[in-house]
C-alpha cells in the first residue's frame, strides 16, 4: 500500500527560516506529530550556506557576500558551501527506521536521491549517481581540497555527463533524517567563486577553469529556460514514483509558524550559530 507523505512548497524565504523549517520538522516527526515530510523551497534574498563544521571566517569573504546583498546562514548540515540562487531546494525528512531504509548513510542517501533521479529524467536529463571509483577520487571526498560544494561529486551525488548538477547534506538527529540540497537551475560561476578567499589568484584561477568541468546547471544541459514550477512538477513526481508515497499538501499552523519564527530568530539569525567555527 502506498505511504502517505506529506509536502510542503514554501517558496523563496529568507535563509533563518528555511533552516528552522527543515529542523522543527525534524523534530515534530520525531514526536510523531507529522509524517515523513518533501519539502520544495527557494531563497530570499540569494544565499550563501555552509556546512555545519566549516570554517566560514576562513573561507568566506564576508565583505563581497554584504556588497552582492547576499544573506548567509551555518546549515544543520555537514558538506561545503553553496551559493542558493538559481536553484529548487529540496527536503526529506524521514525515521531512520522507516521500512528499508539503510542503516548507513551512504545507502540511505542513495535512497532517498532516486527521487532526484527521477526528476532530472522527468526534465529529459540523462543523470545517474556519481560512485567514486579509483583511490584519487575517494581520497578527495575524505579531504575536499576547496570550501565550494560544487567542485565535485560525493558518493551517489546526481550527475550529467559527468558533472553535478545537485548537491546534498544530511544530518541525523533524535532517531530522524534530514536530507537537502540544491538542484541548479542557472549556475552563475563568477558570483559564486566571488565569495571564496583564496590561497593566491592563481588559485582562484584554478578553480574558475575547473568549475565548469565539475558542475552545470539544468538550463545549460536542457538547452531551454526551465522554469521553477516546472522543477517542481518534475521533482514532486520523482519522490512520488521513487520512494512509492502518495504526497500529501501540507500547511503549517499559526502554532507551528510562530515555533519555527522563533527558532529562527533565537538560532539561526543569531552570531553565536553562525559564526560556530
Amino acid at each position: 500500500m502506498t505511504k502517505q507523505w506529506y509536502f510542503i512548497n514554501s517558496g523563496p524565504c529568507d535563509p533563518a527560516y528555511n533552516m528552522a523549517l527543515d529542523e522543527a520538522l525534524l523534530h515534530w516527526h520525531a514526536e510523531e506529530k507529522l509524517p515523513p515530510m518533501i519539502r520544495f523551497y527557494e531563497w530570499n534574498p540569494a544565499t550563501l550556506s555552509v556546512g555545519y563544521f566549516q570554517k566560514a571566517k576562513r573561507d568566506i569573504d564576508f565583505d563581497q557576500l554584504d556588497k552582492l546583498n547576499l544573506g548567509f546562514v551555518r546549515r544543520p548540515t555537514g558538506g561545503r558551501a553553496v551559493l542558493h540562487e538559481h536553484e529548487l531546494t529540496y527536503s526529506i525528512i524521514v525515521s531512520e527506521n522507516y521500512p528499508n531504509m539503510p542503516k548507513t548513510v551512504t545507502e540511505a542517501y542513495r535512497v532517498l536521491s532516486e527521487g532526484l533521479l527521477k526528476g532530472f529524467q522527468n526534465l529529459g536529463l540523462d543523470a545517474y549517481f556519481s560512485i567514486p571509483e579509483t583511490n584519487e577520487q575517494k581520497e578527495a571526498l575524505a579531504k575536499p581540497k576547496s570550501a565550494v560544494c560544487f567542485d565535485a561529486p560525493s558518493w551517489y551525488e546526481l550527475v550529467v555527463e559527468g558533472k553535478k548538477v545537485a548537491g546534498s547534506a544530511q544530518t541525523r538527529q533524535e532517531g530522524v533524517i534530514l536530507q537537502h540540497g540544491a538542484i541548479l537551475i542557472d549556475l552563475d560561476a563568477e558570483k559564486l567563486l566571488s565569495v571564496f578567499k583564496f590561497k593566491s589568484d592563481e588559485a582562484r584561477e584554478r578553480m574558475r577553469h575547473k568549475l565548469p568541468e565539475k558542475a552545470v546547471s539544468i538550463n545549460s544541459l536542457a538547452n531551454r529556460t526551465v522554469t521553477v514550477q516546472e522543477c517542481i512538477e518534475a521533482f514532486y513526481n520523482g519522490f512520488q514514483e521513487a520512494l512509492d508515497i502518495e504526497l500529501v499538501p501540507y500547511e503549517l499552523t499559526a502554532e507551528q509558524q510562530q515555533f519555527v519564527e522563533q527558532l529562527a530568530e533565537t538560532k539561526y539569525r543569531s552570531t553565536e550559530w553562525n559564526d560556530k567555527y
